[in-house]
């Protein structure tokens, strides 16, 4: 019983934290985080244990899904350079850097292991970077770069991660044996992602519960990941890969009140595995801290803060550099829409160099290193490196989460809105296919939509780069009518006019039909 009270708790306060960082506009994975280090100072704490195996899946699984189904491949594929330079240069420059520091400050520390806790580190996380997005105006270019980097990153993370584990274990590593199994890997997973996705959508084709639908979205996101893994394929490529392949097919065969439900339901399982994460990293960091002597303190806290210094001045000088800009892409290339391809300056370049919090990622993989052996781990130096893991999040987060909001404010990086005009475009040819669907309809219903649609393709003709506006002319008078029709409602209940059986009926329908007015931008 006192584990579930705990664990009430905890959530509770992780529901506080998280809405504290709405508050300032900050990632929650920051506020998360220094709420794990206030959990690995709590006496009495009960015992969390993860089998080491599990967490990558359980974490990394659901994330690069959700990530990956919102992803958009046309501009994936207009910006692959500098998402390339991100997601595989970076990391890889990173892990090295971080290797070295390793081996300069703990000598005795293999070579297997340095590569490892750079290999934990390097990758940014996509759900602190994404967070912090969602409440700055950034051109959209940058952003997509961004949410690339932090989508495929993991993969060329996990890759140097897995072959480090393997040879700290085995004691035995050979390029010229890996490589070959490696292409094959990359090559098997990016076509096992979308060979699944179209079994997988022929199967959801005979689902109509939105519960059910959920299930297997959620099954098909572990599984893939599990099965990917002991046929030794990537997880990462094959779940993203999947997932593409599932968002550019299957909105034509689901329904708004799934789509509704489903994006509700992602949104708070990342959430829940966020704090999760990081409450099973926090009580790692007690037992490791009262393990270690005042010497070992002072050592491990120096690597640590070497560590931190490290990962964000090695970003910092892979982009920062005009010829690292011009290698990443940033100046634009033939391939661009004329509205991006421009050069976005040194300020672009500092504000991709800043977004480099490191979260959920790198936590799984830390929580997924062997243990139980002597002198702190079955991994060689394991409690050094999820401590020190556990302190690049931490310290990234805050230090770059708590003041990215401010430097892009500074910054004022903008440019002429591409989403918006293809929304606008997009919206006015939707609006003229409406209402050709409805040419031989003459019923009053027919004649009072037409009038609705015609009145917006007016204003988007009137409009100088023919954008329709966003939203129709009944959204407001709806929105109006709704609310009076609930009140009216409510009144009945509260007189016992309906019953709770009806009420919930009616609010049902009036739901819906809210929900049929386009959002206002402060919803």
């Amino acid at each position: 019983m006192f584990v579930f009270h705990w664990i009430v708790g905890v959530l509770i306060g992780a529901v506080l934290l998280a809405a504290l960082a709405r508050r300032l506009r900050a990632p929650y994975p920051a506020f998360l985080a220094l709420g794990g280090v206030g959990l690995a100072f709590v006496p009495g704490m009960p015992s969390l244990g993860l089998d080491p195996e599990l967490a990558l899946a359980l974490f990394l699984a659901p994330v690069l899904m959700d990530a990956g189904y919102s992803t958009s491949l046309r501009d994936l594929v207009r910006n692959w350079r500098p998402i390339a330079g991100l997601a595989v240069g970076a990391v890889a420059a990173t892990t090295a850097a971080v290797a070295a520091i390793a081996l300069w400050l703990v000598p005795d520390m293999p070579l297997s292991a340095a590569i490892v806790l750079g290999a934990v580190v390097a990758p940014p996380d996509a759900v602190a970077a994404l967070s912090v997005l969602a409440h700055v105006s950034l051109p959209h270019r940058l952003a997509t770069i961004l949410r690339g980097e932090s989508l495929l990153n993991d993969a060329a993370s996990l890759l140097i991660y897995r072959l480090g584990v393997a040879a700290a274990v085995t004691g035995h590593f050979s390029v010229a044996e890996v490589a070959p199994a490696f292409l094959i890997g990359v090559v098997g997973s990016l076509v096992a992602g979308p060979l699944a996705a179209l079994v997988y959508l022929r199967i959801l084709r005979r689902v109509e519960e939105p519960m059910s639908t959920i299930v297997l979205q959620f099954s098909a996101a572990f599984g893939l990941w599990i099965v990917a893994e002991a046929v030794e394929l990537s997880g990462v490529l094959t779940v993203v890969s999947f997932a593409i392949t599932v968002a550019r097919r299957a909105p034509g065969q689901t329904t708004p009140r799934l789509r509704v439900v489903s994006n509700a339901v992602w949104e708070t399982a990342i959430f829940v595995l966020n704090v999760l994460a990081f409450v099973l990293i926090g009580e790692q960091i007690g037992p490791i801290l009262a393990r270690m002597s005042p010497e070992q303190e002072f050592a491990y806290a120096s690597v640590a803060a070497a560590v931190v210094a490290t990962v964000i001045l090695v970003r910092i000088a892979w982009v920062l550099p005009a010829s690292a800009i011009r290698r990443l892409g940033f100046a634009g290339t033939a391939a661009d829409d004329s509205r991006q391809a421009r050069d976005l300056g040194l300020g672009a370049g500092f504000a991709v160099a800043w977004s480099g919090m490191r979260g959920l990622v790198t936590v799984a993989a830390a929580l997924a290193l062997p243990e139980g052996g002597p002198g702190g781990g079955a991994f060689p130096y394991r409690d050094l490196i999820v401590l020190t893991a556990f302190c690049v999040v931490i310290g990234t987060l805050v230090v770059q989460g708590l003041t990215l909001r401010p430097i892009l404010g500074r910054l004022g990086l903008q440019d002429s809105d591409p989403v918006g005009f293809e929304v606008g475009r997009a919206r006015a040819e939707a609006y003229g296919a409406a209402v050709e669907a409805l040419r031989d309809d003459r019923s009053e219903a027919a004649d009072a939509l037409r009038r609705e649609f015609h009145a917006a393709l007016a204003e988007a003709e009137a409009h100088e780069e023919g954008l329709a506006p966003e939203g129709l002319p009944t959204d407001e008078p709806r929105r109006r009518a709704v609310r009076a029709a609930r009140d009216r409602l409510l009144a009945l209940r509260r007189s016992g006019s309906i019953g709770d059986d009806a009420y919930f009926v009616l609010e049902e329908e009036l739901d819906w039909a809210e929900l049929n007015a386009t959002p206002r931008a402060e919803a």
